[in-house]
């Protein structure tokens, strides 16, 4: 038997549309994100058992809205909250470039630690903090369907941990808003990918702004 989890990023902010790092603030869902929330959830048909979600308001009312037909309440769980990424919140690439070039640059090359400018202050510590709550799920829920519904950076991160890559790999993958990442875990918790990224619930025209 195996268990089955889908990691879930949440429908898109203003802030995404902006092109912002949102981290731990606490930004709602635009109506495009309700829109996208709405395409995921006529995609499920009870295809989950139990869902979990990242506390901030933008990952909860995406997990309310496509579980919202089964009967099924999300399961608030601090752990799943975005990256803090310190004094980048609210920023623009571009912004953080210009601002702190030489800790922007390293960022992007550690393979090790992946160091912010304050807040969770690592990559490496966020990923820490995301494969033990991913996995902690997995045990309490054997054999089972489970949606999570959490952030970019986050679920990255615990890609990251879960499957033992280095820190560089965070921005070797994109995630657009409402994406599935669905993973296998067998009875000896060994993880498999079964998919990346999957938007196929969004019209085929559709233009995703936003990855992490």
């Amino acid at each position: 038997m195996s268990t089955s989890i889908m990691l879930i990023r949440h429908g898109e902010t203003e802030w995404n549309a902006l092109g912002k790092f949102q981290g731990s603030k606490d930004i709602d869902l635009s109506k495009e994100g309700i829109l996208q929330a709405e395409f995921l959830k006529n995609r499920f048909k009870k295809n989950f058992d139990y869902i979990y979600c990242s506390p901030l308001k933008r990952a909860l009312k995406t997990a309310k809205i496509i579980s919202e037909d089964m009967n099924l309440h999300p399961i608030i769980y601090p752990q799943l909250r975005e990256i803090d990424f310190g004094e980048w919140e609210g920023l623009t690439v571009k912004d953080i470039k210009n601002n702190y070039p030489e800790l922007f640059k390293l960022w992007l090359i550690d393979d090790t630690t992946g160091p912010l400018c304050g807040g969770d202050g690592s990559l490496k510590k966020a990923s820490i903090r995301a494969t033990d709550a991913i996995l902690e799920i997995v045990k309490e829920n054997k054999n089972k369907n489970i949606a999570v519904v959490a952030h970019g950076g986050i679920i990255k991160a615990a890609l990251i941990g879960i499957f033992n890559w280095n820190m560089s790999m965070y921005h070797k993958i994109r995630l657009g808003n409402t994406s599935i990442t669905r993973l296998y875990f067998d009875d000896n918790m060994n993880p498999l990918i079964l998919c990346l990224n999957d938007t196929s619930h969004l019209p085929d025209d559709y233009n995703i702004k936003s990855y992490v």
